[in-house]
């Protein structure tokens, strides 16, 4: 929930929809709102030789959607074997179910209660679909099931909501914590730092360039927004919509709802730690 022009990380330029990279390419769902921006990311990810492709966040249930998102993949000679989930919220999953009986693939996410077929996710897990390489990395904050998925091939990561392609995303309390998803940015990180990582595949708004530079403004953002609330809290603005009517003052006010849910996690983190009375 920052302007546009804040954030590093070299948003692309043009349509969102389409290629992104070798392997993966883009398909916007329908859903624009001032939490999805210009809509879900579905990401459809494959070999360029296989006719085997993965799906990740088949996005709502949009019949019209998840036809748009097979049409593509078949006229990229591609049948869709598998699809994955970052997270469960409505935007990125609502439309799974069906999704799974159009293609007739399995749904594997963290939750076992978002899964169609026998099989999870879990930390380390490594994707094979068609000769492709995904290797989940948890990355839990935005909720508590968030995952990201590294794409080494492409030196790229698709990260859901941990990391957006404009602004910033919520921490929603209480399932999610702050305390985790600085431990996520951390570990996105590294994957900038240790495996040549470079672009960002987000679940909404365009594609970044630059992934080192997002994830630093990310933990720079986090950094700043703890600090303004610890700040807003010592001259006695005590409840969530206090700290969010002096520390959120200059944005929309539409988004105030969930910027309440990151200072409620902001409030948590800083008892927590001893930096505020809880």
């Amino acid at each position: 929930m920052t302007e546009a022009s804040a954030l590093p990380g070299q948003p692309r330029g043009g349509v969102i929809a389409g290629p992104a990279t070798a392997r993966a390419r883009c398909v916007l769902a329908p859903n624009p709102s001032p939490m999805t921006l210009d809509g879900t990311n579905t990401w459809i990810v494959a070999e360029p030789d296989s006719d085997l492709a993965v799906v990740i966040d088949p996005g709502p249930l949009d019949e019209g959607h998840l036809r748009a998102v097979i049409d593509t993949a078949e006229r990229a000679g591609k049948r869709i074997a598998l699809t994955l989930l970052t997270h469960g919220h409505p935007d990125h999953s609502d439309g799974a179910a069906r999704f799974a009986e159009l293609t007739r693939s399995a749904v594997r996410a963290l939750d076992p209660a978002l899964r169609l077929g026998d099989e999870g996710l879990d930390a380390g897990d490594v994707i094979t679909t068609g000769g492709l390489e995904l290797r989940v990395v948890p990355t839990p904050g935005h909720t508590a099931d968030s995952l990201s998925f590294h794409l080494p091939a492409d030196r790229a990561v698709l990260t859901g909501d941990t990391i957006l392609g404009r602004g910033t995303t919520v921490v929603a309390h209480p399932d999610g914590r702050l305390g985790d998803y600085l431990d996520s940015l951390r570990r996105l990180r590294s994957l900038t730092v240790d495996d040549g990582v470079a672009t960002v595949l987000p679940g909404h708004g365009p594609v970044l360039n630059d992934a080192q530079g997002a994830v630093e403004f990310y933990l720079a953002h986090r950094a700043h927004r703890l600090a303004q609330v610890e700040t807003a809290v010592e001259a006695g603005h005590r409840s969530p919509a206090e700290v969010v009517a002096n520390v959120y003052a200059d944005v929309d006010r539409s988004l105030w709802p969930a910027a309440e849910l990151s200072v409620r996690a902001q409030l948590d983190y800083l008892g927590e730690h001893g930096l505020i009375e809880s």
